[in-house]
Parts: C-alpha cells; sequence; structure tokens
C-alpha cells in the first residue's frame, strides 16, 4: 500500500471506529504496562510469560510451532527457551513418537508461576469491573467474545488472501 492509498483509507474510516481502535489501544496498553509490574516479582520476562501461557494452553510445543504462535523468531525463541529451561521453567523432552521431534514441556515452577500471574492480572481486571454492574460486564463480555471471533475470522481470511496473492504472484514471475 503505497502513501496516498493508506491516507484516502483514513478518511474513509469512521469516527467511530477510529474511537474504537484508540480506546483498544490504550486499554491494551494499560493491561501490558499492569502486566509488567506483576511479573516485576517473578523471575521471568515478558515475552517469557507469552511462552508460558501458549505452553499452558496448547501443552507441549515444539521451538517452530512456539516461535509461530509467539511472534518471535526461531534462534530468539530457542534462547528464550533456554533461559527458561534453566531457571527450571520447561524441559526439553523428545516427542515419543518420532525421536527427531523435540518438545518443549511446561514443568510445575512454570504452572505455578503462570498461574499466580494470571489470577493477579484477573483480579486487577475484577477491581475494574467492580464499578459495572453484572448487566453490563455481562454485556462487555459478550461483545468482547464478538469481536474476538470476528477479528479473528478476518484475520484468518487475510492470511489466505496474502498467501494466494504470494503463490499468484510468484507464478506470474515464473
Amino acid at each position: 500500500m503505497v502513501w496516498g492509498e493508506s491516507l484516502l483509507h483514513k478518511q474513509s474510516v469512521s469516527s467511530e471506529i477510529v474511537t474504537i481502535e484508540k480506546r483498544l489501544r490504550y486499554i491494551s496498553g494499560m493491561l501490558k504496562r499492569n502486566g509488567r509490574k506483576i511479573l516485576h516479582h517473578y523471575p521471568i520476562t515478558s515475552p517469557q510469560f507469552v511462552a508460558l501461557q501458549w505452553l499452558l494452553e496448547e501443552g507441549d510445543l515444539t521451538i517452530g510451532e512456539l516461535s509461530k504462535r509467539i511472534g518471535l523468531a526461531f534462534s530468539t525463541t530457542t534462547d528464550l527457551v533456554d533461559r527458561m529451561e534453566k531457571n527450571a521453567l520447561v524441559e526439553r523432552i523428545r516427542d515419543d513418537s518420532d525421536r527427531r521431534v523435540v518438545r518443549i514441556h511446561l514443568l510445575e515452577k512454570g504452572k505455578v508461576i503462570i498461574h499466580e500471574v494470571i489470577e493477579k492480572r484477573q483480579q486487577f481486571l475484577d477491581s475494574v469491573l467492580d464499578y459495572f454492574s453484572e448487566e453490563d460486564v455481562n454485556e462487555l463480555n459478550r461483545l468482547l467474545e464478538k469481536l474476538y471471533v470476528q477479528m479473528k475470522k478476518v484475520s484468518e481470511e487475510n492470511t489466505k488472501k496474502k498467501g494466494t496473492d504470494i503463490s499468484e504472484e510468484s507464478n506470474r514471475n515464473h
């Protein structure tokens, strides 16, 4: 996209969308800042927290799978796992069905830390939502779920389109 196209797109976006994006960005920033404050009391970094969350939610993952989920380069993820392994948060284990495959396994110490951090993050959110009625909390939750599902759908469609565009372009170039 060239600069002029971006400017034209900005002009076509409604003021409601501009406001919603800004509010979501601010909320995300506040949650991240509060999350970092919580992490200062634990022997993990923000990227390690994200990696531990994925391992908790998805189970054992290869470095490549974890790298894709956390959005870091393979080499950076390897260094991250090395540090977590030294701190006894995770361990590398061989896959039972294919001994060539090494998976990252979340250890008990890592589980305890991630549960404690998530609980403190939830307590923060609970203290914020104390000022909302039960109906407002339910409506907020419903709308956030709807937003999440739609964002995921559009994101996946855009990823497929980009993949198609790339393959179509490479076919034209050959």
